[in-house]
């Protein structure tokens, strides 16, 4: 496989970002009000941190810039996206990425952890979990986090299965919000970024290994988006107080304790 420039992933991983706040105009606020809740909760100043779900690594490395005496495993299933964390953070010791699929059982042993972690975080990423594997991966988290741990939920979690009026005024606020931001014009959305990431020959080898695993992958979008989904999925993985640090609209930093 060829070595992709460090100058050329960090140049898509901003485009990444830029796309990104498309569908999240307050992305940073809640990067800084999950590394926050890291710094206040974790229980020491070299904290072990899992990012489940990590994409290019765009929180964990704002993780380890924030705090400095953490590590940070970053774990996602997509190659591309791996390649572009690993080329854009190589020589950072305190920031390790890992090719493993959430969804399957055992990724947890997999990590050959050291010591057992003191936070779990995660942003925009797992409800792309069915729910039946979000129970088992958070049964897995569970076993994984020192007693007393955190897990750190940053997404668009809707309460449209118990409470549709205000699910409707909280989507509404995002929508608001992200017309304000950008009343000049849209960055790139999704699809636009990774049609144009997967035509640069310089991520080839990524992109062939990426169409490889989707095509043989059961998978059909935001398949867990509800807020109860997880929250009845944390209390039956064992975790204890379960609620929302951080929210605005639909957008929320939700947070459980390791009993």
């Amino acid at each position: 496989m060829s070595i992709l420039p460090r100058e050329v992933a960090q140049g898509w991983i901003e485009r990444w970002d830029r796309q990104q706040e498309g569908y999240l105009p307050d992305r940073e606020e809640r990067f800084t009000a999950l590394i926050d809740a890291v710094e206040a909760g974790a229980g020491r100043p070299d904290p072990l941190v899992l990012d489940l779900g990590c994409g290019p690594g765009s929180l964990a490395a704002r993780l380890v810039d924030r705090v400095p005496g953490a590590r940070v495993v970053a774990i996602d299933a997509d190659p591309l996206l791996l390649a572009l964390g690993r080329a854009s953070h190589a020589g950072r010791p305190e920031l390790r990425f890992e090719d493993l699929d959430l969804r399957t059982p055992g990724w947890a042993a997999a990590l050959r952890l050291d010591r057992q972690a003191d936070v779990a975080v995660s942003t925009t990423a797992l409800h792309w979990l069915p729910e039946p594997a979000l129970r088992t991966m958070f049964a897995e988290l569970h076993g994984v986090l020192r007693p007393g741990g955190l897990f750190l939920n940053g997404d668009h979690f809707d309460v449209q299965d118990v409470s549709p009026g205000l699910a409707r005024l909280e989507e509404e606020i995002r929508r608001r919000a992200t017309r304000r931001r950008f009343s000049g014009g849209m960055p790139e959305n999704w699809r636009e970024w990774w049609d144009a990431v997967t035509a640069d020959p310089a991520l080839d080898a990524a992109r062939y290994e990426r169409e490889r695993r989707v095509a043989g992958a059961d998978h059909h979008g935001s398949e867990s988006s509800h807020l109860s989904a997880h929250v009845e999925a944390l209390r039956a993985a064992g975790f204890s107080e379960i609620g929302t640090l951080w929210q605005n609209g639909d957008n929320r930093l939700l947070c459980a304790l390791r009993a």
